[in-house]
């Protein structure tokens, strides 16, 4: 199965949202997926979906998910990466009206390029790519020091914000 999240901000993902679903639709992507849109106006047609779930729920789908995609918040990535697994990112982009700026586009190159296990995809059309790569690797998931990770990601986010 596929895990899908777009967060709780209220602007919409209708670009990630729908380019699963029509991966989904062309059968590029055979597994189940499921997605949670949010505020998202577009209504998928061919993946199962809810608006929002509780965080109990969004743990137990990260855990049965073999991919795990979401948005550029942290809280969402941080989750799946606590289940060891390396999440798809894709963050939300002011240029698409998805948020007021591009915090999350920031915040995720700089993560990537200091090696934190996250695959970034900055356009949609690039992620059937790294699906399928992920699909056919043998080891999806991630093997960190948790407490390693979280004092790292807690020292980042501290140093952008006192830049």
């Amino acid at each position: 199965m596929i895990f899908v999240t777009v967060g709780t901000h209220e602007q919409p993902f209708n670009r990630l949202i729908r380019k699963i679903d029509i991966l989904k639709g062309q059968n590029k992507i055979m597994d189940d997926v499921f997605i949670q849109i949010g505020y998202s106006t577009y209504i998928p047609k061919y993946c199962q979906y809810k608006r929002f779930i509780s965080q109990s729920k969004m743990e137990c789908l990260i855990k049965m998910s073999t991919i795990v995609i979401t948005h550029g918040g942290p809280s969402s990535f941080i989750e799946a990466l606590k289940q060891g697994k390396m999440p798809i990112v894709i963050p939300r982009q002011k240029k698409f009206n998805e948020h007021v700026n591009n915090h999350q586009l920031l915040f995720c190159k700089e993560l990537q390029k200091r090696g934190f296990p996250i695959k970034v995809v900055i356009s949609e059309n690039d992620l059937y790519e790294v699906i399928n790569d992920m699909q056919y690797t043998e080891n999806k998931k991630f093997h960190s020091n948790n407490k390693r990770f979280n004092q790292e990601l807690d020292a980042l986010v501290k140093n952008m914000f006192n830049s």
